[in-house]
């Protein structure tokens, strides 16, 4: 074998060096975290309109090391579940995988998302929720968080956070699962293990925006563990729709210890109230369907997750 022979199959990184992605951005995290969970496969991404298609940059060039198809805001299930199809037919295993913005999940592209998932295409779903339209100028989602400011809340939001991952679990859909990236083994479990069933897979990733969240960007990783800590953002996963298995329980951190670190919550840093309310409210039927309808996955790990 010559020096200049790989070893082993060579792909680029999913995101190459030069991107546009703003410092601190959670989906550049998470990017990096997918690339490795994949190893030498080679996917294909299917990204709607969001921050993760301005990614790419202008043409011929490419922030993706991978094929990549742009859609509108609300088609990338439906493009993806024709990749799918065509893969399939021709015995290719590349994973298809859609890496959406929450705007394109939880609203714009909730159509196709709920009729992919009732068809059972063979699409890794990865939402990476920023809790904002981050790429039109920070307006609320349904995804953002009750008491958040936003470009169109100025007030704050006074809605709940649409919870994404019951309306999934409705589908009764293989496999549905958060992510942190402050937690990086079990995020590379999880993707990994999507990897290896069939079926529609969807992935969850609560991802910072700097710009929308008015954090700072060295804080980014912090943030996310503050949020499993503290309860707000629970890591979970949910087999067939049915059987849950919880990953990390809350340790009593207090949830003001996260919104204190960002200016869009500044019309709570006082009251928390709201907030840990719906926390108390999301462990206490997450508790109760874990404990009715437990997973018993033979051969999986435990629900002790280790830290960075």
């Amino acid at each position: 074998m010559s020096a200049m022979t790989p070893s082993k199959p060579y792909r680029n990184h999913l995101l190459r060096p030069g991107n546009t992605n703003c410092a601190g951005c959670g989906m550049s995290v998470g990017l990096q975290f997918l690339d490795e969970a994949l190893g030498d496969e080679m996917p294909v991404l299917v990204i709607p309109s969001s921050c993760g298609i301005v990614t790419a940059g202008a043409f011929p060039t490419s922030g993706y090391g991978a094929p990549t198809a742009a859609t509108t805001f609300a088609s990338s299930p439906a493009v993806a579940s024709g990749i799918s199809a065509v893969t399939n037919m021709n015995d290719i295993d590349n994973p298809v995988i859609c890496w959406a913005g929450d705007g394109g999940t939880y609203d714009i592209g909730m159509a196709t998302l709920s009729a992919a998932a009732e068809r059972n295409e063979d699409i890794i779903y990865i939402c990476y929720d920023n809790e904002i339209y981050g790429n039109t100028g920070g307006q609320r989602s349904g995804a953002t968080p009750i008491g958040s400011v936003t470009s169109t809340t100025p007030q704050g939001k006074s809605e709940r956070k649409k919870d994404i991952m019951s309306i999934m679990a409705a589908h009764r859909i293989p496999y549905a699962a958060t992510l942190s990236i402050g937690h990086r083994k079990d995020f590379l479990r999880k993707v990994r293990y999507a990897r290896s069933v069939k079926g529609f897979r969807f992935l969850l990733m609560l991802s910072p925006c700097p710009t929308g969240w008015k954090s700072e960007p060295d804080q980014s990783t912090e943030l996310i563990e503050l949020a499993v800590r503290s309860g707000l953002f629970p890591l979970y996963e949910i087999f067939d729709g049915r059987r849950y298995r919880i990953n990390f329980r809350p340790d009593d951190t207090d949830v003001s210890t996260y919104t204190k670190q960002q200016r869009r919550f500044r019309k709570v840093w006082g009251d928390t109230g709201d907030l840990q309310a719906f926390i108390d409210a999301q462990w206490q039927y997450l508790d109760g369907m874990a404990t009715v309808f437990p997973a018993k996955e033979p051969g999986t790990p435990g629900t002790k997750v280790e830290r960075l």
